[in-house]
């Protein structure tokens, strides 16, 4: 018997994070939250799919999804969370509340472009010609895209001078 194996200890199991715990079960609550709702809506008229159909199915491959990150967590833990860029989850969580606040003010397009705007020049370090560019297909590109592709409305301004101009 060597004095080595005397000293080591023998290797603890490694436990899932709670971080990671909590970000799987906000995933799961949401994904049961949605099926949920879905239901509700009709998953199938007499004409076929019904507007429930979608969500119900985005809801169940997000508890999938969870599912599966729990058995990859419980079979091997990830590493401690470090590092993690605190400003820029709480940039994105305000951004996308204030987006939701403005939309039906401001209209989708200018709503989007200033949003998408915001994160690509400021957060993201694009430059202006990159950022203005995609922010502008993001937002015009994807207003025109539901509104006359998929007969979809999405909100235009309140403000009477914006919507004249098509905002």
């Amino acid at each position: 018997m060597t004095t080595e194996s005397l000293l080591t200890k023998p290797e603890r199991a490694q436990r899932v994070a709670p971080s990671v715990l909590a970000g799987i079960g906000a995933f799961t609550a949401v994904g049961v939250y949605v099926l949920v709702s879905s239901v509700d809506l009709g998953l199938w008229t007499s004409l076929g799919p019904g507007p429930g159909l979608f969500p119900f199915a985005m809801g169940g491959v997000l508890v999938a999804m969870s599912a599966l990150w729990l058995v990859q967590e419980l079979r091997r833990p990830s590493e401690k969370a470090e590092g993690i860029d605190r400003g820029m989850v709480v940039s994105v969580v305000v951004s996308l509340v204030l987006l939701a606040s403005v939309m039906d003010l401001l209209g989708f397009q200018l709503s989007m472009f200033l949003f998408l705007l915001y994160h690509l020049k400021l957060r993201g370090r694009r430059t202006w010609m990159t950022s203005v560019v995609i922010a502008l297909a993001g937002s015009v590109g994807a207003f025109y895209a539901f509104n006359y592709g998929l007969n979809v409305a999405l909100p235009v301004s309140a403000f009477t001078p914006l919507n004249l101009i098509g905002l």
